[in-house]
């Protein structure tokens, strides 16, 4: 990883994952993917590795970015889905040559283009948004609890009850945060 920027945030799905590239959205926002290069890193940690990003195609993965976020929040929260949104999603989806290919294990991973371009990986992020907010895989959309977050999330855990993105930075951060009022209105209580 490239020195300077902030940690990734990796999820098990791909497309919630790519939302995760700019948290904080109602705080004081931390953008992960700030440069071309960036971008190129995080699309290699996901499993879609390309050669090379323009400041266009970084226009453009955050143009998805924003519209999965937009779409994934509406139907976390089962609102009507963003058209300007969904259409970005579909363009995206359909813009790529990217094929799923079954490993010896029994893994799918992704096979991008012979040229290997940022459309190709934004053509599977897209396709992946698409089924989550679709409904088509086990488990929920939702929205972390963090009022500085807010981030959609899909919720794959047994009881589909799961508060936050992240337990280790949004979750600790509120559980923290309680803990501590509790101990400024009761500074006995600790003992």
């Amino acid at each position: 990883m490239r020195a300077g920027f902030p940690d990734f945030r990796l999820g098990n799905v791909l497309a919630t994952s790519f939302t995760g590239t700019l948290s904080e959205r109602h705080g004081n926002a931390v953008e992960r993917i700030p440069t071309p290069h960036r971008l190129v890193d995080w699309l290699a940690v996901s499993g879609l590795a390309v050669d090379s990003c323009t400041a266009a195609q970084l226009g453009l993965a955050r143009e998805l970015r924003e519209s999965i976020h937009a779409a994934a929040t509406a139907a976390a929260i089962q609102e009507a889905l963003p058209a300007s949104a969904v259409q970005v999603i579909n363009d995206c989806s359909a813009q790529g040559r990217a094929a799923a290919i079954l490993t010896p294990e029994g893994k799918r991973r992704w096979q991008l283009g012979s040229a290997s371009c940022v459309e190709d990986a934004l053509s599977v992020i897209a396709a992946d948004a698409i089924s989550i907010i679709a409904g088509e895989r086990d488990g929920r959309l939702a929205l972390c609890a963090s009022p500085t977050c807010r981030a959609a999330f899909f919720d794959t855990s047994q009881s589909r009850t799961r508060k936050w993105c992240d337990m280790n930075t949004c979750g600790n951060r509120q559980k923290k945060a309680r803990f501590n009022a509790s101990h400024r209105t009761n500074p006995g209580s600790a003992q």
